[in-house]
């Protein structure tokens, strides 16, 4: 028998709906992500997250730009979700995160939204930035299945996730995919307004581990199940990669799937901030590498 997502059997045996019925209470007062805002989301207010009650949508397409594998050779299904519960000055995908583009749907667009994708050959349904939107990616669940959605969901999140919230997202989630953008709070707060950021994503990193463990992959090395980590490396050593990667290590498992990301360029207001306003070096993006290997990680994208 081959591989079936977690959110199958949950769907099969009625837990799915226990859950559904969990996430939407978290939604009135607002407390899926550990800002905890205390917004009526259910009657329609938006949070600091700048979402209501109905899923938010940007764009759903197939995507050759992930990591390897998640876009195996069809793509990886991704559904861009509107805002976020961070203010990174220096956002690539300010447009959507920040600017709100995209529109409302029903849960019933967004299930199909998900059965296109499958539809067009793609290897998972991978949602970018879902933290403040896990309820109503949950309730469009059964609607999907029933149609025959049936690859891997990725929880493709900033990291600034609420344990509370990814309890109730077990089994829902065959991968998870966090940034792990800072190695310290001060700095999340600094640049992503946020407080708590480090403290944070390392329960979030550990309860997704506890999770899904490491990530396993199937025909075509492509990714079934498991926990993927994104770093961005940024100018200056402002992301605190020596405490990220300690942690990964020592702390989750050093066979972490981690990619450090060298994409790092100014975007957005980054220009505002004259630490921000430089791309990184390439003795930079090196030293963050093997501060990885120092540390015995030992599944880098690209560089093992």
């Amino acid at each position: 028998m081959g591989f079936r997502p977690g959110y199958i059997r949950l769907y099969e045996t009625g837990e799915l709906f226990e859950r559904i019925k969990g996430l939407r209470a978290m939604l009135s007062p607002c407390r899926l992500c550990p800002l905890r805002c205390g917004a009526s989301r259910l009657d329609g207010d938006a949070g600091v997250c700048r979402t209501g009650r109905l899923p938010h949508i940007s764009a759903a397409i197939a995507h050759f730009g992930e990591e390897p594998p998640l876009v195996g050779r069809y793509g990886s299904g991704t559904i861009f979700l509107s805002y976020c519960n961070l203010k990174c000055p220096f956002c690539q995908n300010h447009e959507i995160s920040r600017s709100g583009d995209g529109s409302e749907t029903t849960t019933e667009g967004l299930a199909s939204m998900m059965l296109r994708l499958q539809r067009e050959g793609c290897h998972n349904i991978n949602f970018v930035t879902p933290t403040h939107q896990a309820a109503q990616i949950a309730e469009s669940l059964p609607l999907a299945v029933e149609k025959g959605l049936e690859v891997p969901l990725v929880y493709n999140s900033g990291g600034y996730d609420s344990v509370e919230t990814l309890r109730l997202l077990e089994g829902i989630f065959d991968i998870y995919m966090p940034d792990f953008k800072y190695g310290s709070d001060r700095t999340g707060l600094e640049l992503s307004g946020v407080p708590g950021y480090f403290a944070a994503a390392k329960e979030a990193i550990r309860e997704m581990h506890r999770q899904v463990g490491n990530l396993k992959t199937g025909p075509g090395n492509t990714a079934l199940r498991g926990l993927i980590v994104r770093h961005l490396v940024l100018p200056g050593g402002l992301a605190g990669t020596e405490e990220v990667v300690r942690f990964l290590a020592g702390e989750i498992s050093r066979e972490t799937y981690v990619n450090i990301m060298d994409q790092y360029r100014p975007a957005y207001r980054a220009f505002e901030d004259a630490r921000l306003s430089r791309r990184i070096t390439g003795s930079e993006l090196e030293q963050a590498v093997e501060a990885a290997r120092g540390q015995g990680l030992c599944r880098i994208e690209g560089r093992c």
